[in-house]
């Protein structure tokens, strides 16, 4: 038998209006609206999650002491 770290991602989503003279600083302003809390995502923003194993390793069985071993 193996064990596995699994590591889950989950991805919220949402799309926001605003107003602004480029792209480039619409996506500045809603950054900085997002850091300021005023953007708070939640679970109605879940768009989907993805599921990776990053290490695993044997599991190996414990060992049983001897019976005279448990006497001592």
């Amino acid at each position: 038998m193996k064990e596995f770290e699994v590591e889950i991602t989950e991805t919220l989503q949402r799309t926001v209006v605003i107003r602004a003279g480029s792209r480039a600083e619409a996506e500045v302003l809603a950054e900085e609206m997002w850091n300021n809390e005023e953007f708070v995502l939640g679970a109605e923003d879940f768009v989907g999650a993805e599921f990776s194993a990053v290490s695993e390793k044997e599991i190996t069985p414990k060992c049983r002491k001897r019976k005279d071993e448990m006497e001592r």
